[in-house]
């Protein structure tokens, strides 16, 4: 399958600080990716080295098989929201259109204009007097509009009130299926993830510690519950990545397993949902000692 994204050795450092380490990544096309992790994981550092805005210190990224940036055709080819959406306050919405469209060589105006349109965005009205989800509206429509093959957003809903985030999800979902186009998105909010996105990329420490399609990683996995004893029993081949237990005896445990476990077994087993097993990966990552990349990541 083609990939979009691929890194090899990918290392990004400023100063003595190491935003990523060795990072090794491919991402296929036609995927809506979540990209996860905490605050200085990595996550920004690796959308700016996509979009070509920074450049790696060592090790290499390629994004559709080209290095990101380096070509105003490659640069047509991706659209980038960033974090803070940042507009131009003293412009109209119809202005920051018509700036857009003479940037931009495959500047699709209808495609903006149902996008206004469906955002109920007035053309008239002057950047810096939108509300946040207005300007998120926007600065979406403008990357939407170029009609890239990678759109790249770098928590562009962290401010939004949770009924302007839905409506923002929402127009991301339209816009990636009306462009045919493959979209990263970088949240903490992890609902949202689960919500909108059919892949997932979980940095922590400046290193890719999971990744793959969430359909079969949910599947590698199984939330156990049981006596302590019959969790300390378990054959080898299974990988306790969280475990808490009770006063009565009883445990429960999130693992990762090569194999479906019989239901018959001295345990109930029960399927994970995506936020626990964010958050059991992201636990195990900030053990010290722990390995910094988990096996399914290259599956």
């Amino acid at each position: 399958m083609t990939a979009v994204l691929e890194a090899t050795g990918l290392t990004k450092r400023y100063g003595r600080r190491t935003a990523l380490a060795d990072v090794e990544l491919s991402i296929p096309a036609g995927r809506v990716v979540g990209l996860v992790g905490p605050n200085g994981a990595g996550k920004s550092t690796l959308l700016q080295l996509a979009c070509g805005l920074i450049a790696p210190t060592s090790g290499r990224i390629r994004v559709h098989g080209a290095e990101p940036g380096t070509r105003p055709d490659h640069l047509a080819r991706v659209g980038y929201v960033a974090q803070d959406t940042p507009v131009y306050p003293d412009l109209t919405v119809a202005e920051h259109l018509r700036f857009a469209a003479r940037l931009n060589p495959r500047w699709d105006r209808a495609l903006a204009e149902r996008r206004l349109n469906r955002a109920e965005l007035d053309p008239r009205q002057k950047a810096g007097r939108l509300s946040g989800g207005q300007r998120a509206q926007l600065a979406l429509t403008l990357a939407a509009a170029k009609r890239p093959e990678l759109l790249i957003l770098d928590e562009p809903a962290a401010a939004l009130d949770p009924l302007a985030r839905h409506a923002f999800l929402d127009h991301l979902m339209e816009s990636v299926s009306e462009l045919g186009a493959t979209a990263v998105l970088s949240s903490h909010a992890l609902p949202d993830v689960a919500r909108v996105c059919d892949h997932l990329v979980l940095l922590a420490r400046g290193r890719v510690h999971l990744h793959g399609d969430i359909g079969p990683l949910l599947a590698r996995h199984a939330r156990l519950t049981g006596r302590a004893a019959d969790l300390d029993a378990l054959p080898s081949d299974v990988t306790v990545l969280d475990r808490t237990e009770a006063a009565d005896g009883r445990a429960t445990a999130l693992i990762r397993t090569e194999r479906p476990l019989s239901a018959d077994g001295p345990f109930t087993v029960t399927a994970p949902d995506l936020e626990e097993l964010v958050l059991a990966q992201l636990s195990l990552a900030a053990r010290p000692g722990q390995p910094t990349a988990r096996p399914e990541a290259h599956r």
